[in-house]
């Protein structure tokens, strides 16, 4: 389980609850699966648990306009609050390039295909194991 020391207004305080174990890869995969349905391409989950002391997965989508990714990450935000998670931070809404949010334990990230390309995640944290994702899931529509 990813820990981070302190807020940044450094009141020592953790920003949320620690994710109990075995739930922060069931809301990677939550998060993952709900990008594909609102049609994100490319939708990739890393498992960063044994390289990483920020964060235990990070989700990566690729998105086709703002409107979409912004859809995306809005849906994606509703199916982690219906596990009980909250993000800690949300960021890039309004740039129309990038999406992020924390979760603490997980990181969505929801590109534009040249920004994906730019900060090429997969290739910096090429170590890590890829989680799949798409295992038992039987894909549902959802409008955008």
């Amino acid at each position: 389980m990813a820990t981070r020391p302190t807020t940044p207004g450094g009141t020592g305080k953790r920003p949320t609850a620690p994710i109990r174990r075995g739930t922060a890869r069931r809301l990677a995969v939550a998060l993952a699966r709900t990008c594909a349905e609102n049609r994100c391409r490319n939708v990739t989950v890393l498992d960063l648990r044994r390289l990483s002391p920020v964060t235990d997965f990070f989700v990566v989508a690729t998105g086709t306009s703002d409107r979409q990714m912004r859809a995306a990450a809005d849906h994606a935000g509703e199916a982690a609050k219906e596990m009980g998670q909250r993000p800690f931070s949300i960021e890039g809404d309004e740039a129309g390039w990038w999406v992020l949010q924390d979760y603490v334990d997980v990181v969505l990230h929801v590109f534009t295909d040249e920004s994906r390309k730019y900060y090429d995640l997969e290739l910096l944290w090429g170590d890590a194991p890829r989680v799949d994702w798409q295992k038992g899931w039987n894909p549902r529509e959802t409008e955008t």
